[in-house]
Formats: C-alpha cells, structure tokens, sequence
C-alpha cells in the first residue's frame, strides 16, 4: 500500500471578478473545478519549466492583416474589406 507524503497549501490570488467568473464557467463545461484548473496549470509550467503556453507581445505597426474565406472571396478581416478571389487581392497588396 502506497502512503501519500506530499502536502497541500494555499495559494491566494487577487483577480477581476468577471474574469473568475468567465473562467468558472470554462472549468466547468471541461468538468473541472477552479482547484483543478490551476493545478494542471502548474503541474503544466513544471513540466515544460517556464510558462506554458506562448507568451508574445505584437506590436501595432507590426500587426500582420487577418484573411478570412467566406462563399469564395476573400475579405480582410479588421476592415471587412471584400475581393474577389487572388486577382483583386493580389491588386490590393
């Protein structure tokens, strides 16, 4: 019989209410509780020694423009600018 030596302790965080909600509910539908959640979170950033996801910083005149497809054309996603398909979009760049 295997004998559990590790310990729990408490993490107290501060966070925006609606964001604890909005994140409650994320939990929830993957069946787990906020307790779960940052555990596997943390387990996660052991495991992969450092934050684990990509963390990135895009700078405005950097942004890359977003395209989009919808019933064969093409439109640019943040000014909702249309083209027919590869001809009028090769124009426009």
């Amino acid at each position: 019989m295997s004998v559990n030596t590790s310990t729990n302790t408490n993490i107290n965080i501060r966070v925006d209410a609606d964001v604890k909600s909005k994140a409650q509910e994320v939990f929830l539908a993957l069946g787990l509780d906020m307790t779960t959640a940052i555990n596997i979170f943390l387990r996660q950033a052991i495991r992969k020694n450092g934050i684990p996801f990509e963390l990135v910083v895009e700078a405005p005149e950097q942004k890359s423009r977003k395209f989009g497809r919808m019933k064969g054309k093409m439109w640019e996603a943040d000014d909702h600018d249309w083209f027919e398909p590869l001809e009028d979009f090769k124009e426009y760049m």
